[in-house]
């Protein structure tokens, strides 16, 4: 299983507009991503509800998992988006 730990560099944390954000590049990532906080239980990245029902804080640590084909990449991406509190995914790391 690949995995990123990744603090949330959104001041706001991931609510509202970054949890959008974070989960339409989820979503286009094309392989299912889950997302906990530490010690948590992961949940779907790609679900809105389930991303905001972490309540995940600005700065707070956040651990990205998948299994998949390619997780590496996608993971790489969707964590460099998460820490650097990007208003889109970047096309490349």
């Amino acid at each position: 299983m690949a995995e990123r730990r990744v603090n949330v560099g959104w001041t706001e944390g991931l609510h509202a507009r970054p949890a959008s954000i974070f989960v339409r590049a989820a979503t286009a990532s094309g392989i299912p991503v889950t997302i906990a906080k530490t010690d948590g239980t992961p949940v779907n990245a790609a679900s809105m509800l389930a991303v905001l029902g972490l309540g995940a804080e600005g700065g707070e640590e956040i651990v990205l998992a998948s299994d998949s084909e390619g997780a590496d990449a996608a993971l790489d991406r969707l964590a460099k988006l998460v820490a650097e509190g990007l208003d889109e995914l970047p096309e490349t790391v």
